[in-house]
């Protein structure tokens, strides 16, 4: 959930960018699971239980869902063109075959380097399992994972800066010489006020660094969005709630784990391009919608790109 707002300055590891552009990185080979893991729990916004099964899938195939509940045999790409809905969480597909809150999971299967997938779900949701990735983390570590023989292409450097933003709030997108992400928020609650967070993998490990980090919420919200039909299924197990007072459900995990879970969010969101170019990005005060815009953007930058360096027949 966690659409949020954000300000401030950089902490908590964030050395910025040098802006230099990224020397081609060596290719490698794809990864799939080693074998197929299970999962059961409540989604957030629905409220209902659905069962996840991680199933190994083809190079090449890319990461993907598949309602078991729906009768059809339409594979839901994980992909930018497949979004339908960014109000606090991601969405892929239409009503009817929609797969909500996909986030969690895609981050903690790209962190993991997992690059194909079959992601079966018997329901509308992603369960939220304590609210983080780190529970999809431990059961894809739990999965192992296991070369497969086609190459992964390689990042590509971004040659421009990317931009999109919303009144005060933004994501950009900068050349960088490592792919680096940084996110900020500020909240008109002394729990949460402003706070930042940077990681690349160069900082340490995504599953001890970024995934345990739990969304959150400002308890005065909750009835609002309960009624509008959202956070059905959330609970102080499974998020993180303050008031002005403090936290209802301390400790905390991280000092500012707010800003993590917001930076787990962003990594989720740009999955949806599949391999990511060597960039710095930088998020405040932003939301699922800017990022999926800027996941958008960048998509189509890197095809103009793509397609400009194509050689073309004499």
């Amino acid at each position: 959930m966690a659409d949020a707002q954000s300000s401030g300055g950089q902490s908590s590891g964030g050395q910025s960018s040098s802006g230099q552009q990224a020397a081609p990185q060596p290719a490698s080979a794809q990864h799939t699971l080693l074998a197929p893991v299970t999962c059961t729990g409540v989604g957030l916004h629905l409220g209902q239980t659905t069962q996840v099964v991680l199933r190994p899938a083809p190079a090449n195939s890319g990461r993907y869902f598949v309602r078991t509940d729906v009768q059809s045999d339409r594979r839901m790409q994980a992909d930018v063109a497949t979004v339908t809905q960014t109000r606090l969480s991601t969405q892929l597909g239409p009503e009817g075959q929609q797969v909500r809150t996909v986030e969690h999971l895609l981050a903690a299967l790209w962190a993991a380097g997992v690059d194909n997938v079959q992601i079966d779900i018997d329901g509308p949701e992603v369960p939220l399992m304590d609210g983080s990735a780190q529970g999809w983390s431990r059961l894809i570590a739990s999965a192992g994972t296991v070369e497969q023989s086609a190459v992964r292409p390689r990042p590509a450097p971004l040659g421009e800066p990317v931009v999109v933003r919303d009144g005060d709030a933004y994501v950009v997108a900068l050349p960088a010489s490592e792919l680096r992400f940084s996110y900020g928020i500020d909240f008109p609650v002394a729990a949460i006020g402003n706070q930042w967070h940077s990681w690349s993998a160069a900082d340490g490990d995504f599953g001890e660094l970024v995934a345990p980090a739990r969304t959150f919420a400002m308890a005065h919200q909750i009835d609002g969005l309960r009624s509008q039909g959202l956070i059905k299924g959330g609970s102080l197990e499974n998020a993180l709630v303050c008031d002005q007072t403090g936290w209802l459900n301390p400790p905390l995990r991280f000092p500012n784990e707010p800003a993590r879970h917001k930076l787990l969010d962003l990594v989720g969101d740009l999955s949806l391009l599949g391999v990511l170019p060597t960039m710095h990005v930088t998020a405040y005060r932003a939301s699922h919608s800017l990022h999926v815009q800027l996941a958008a953007r960048l998509a189509a930058h890197l095809a103009t790109v793509c397609a400009s360096e194509t050689p073309h027949p004499s």
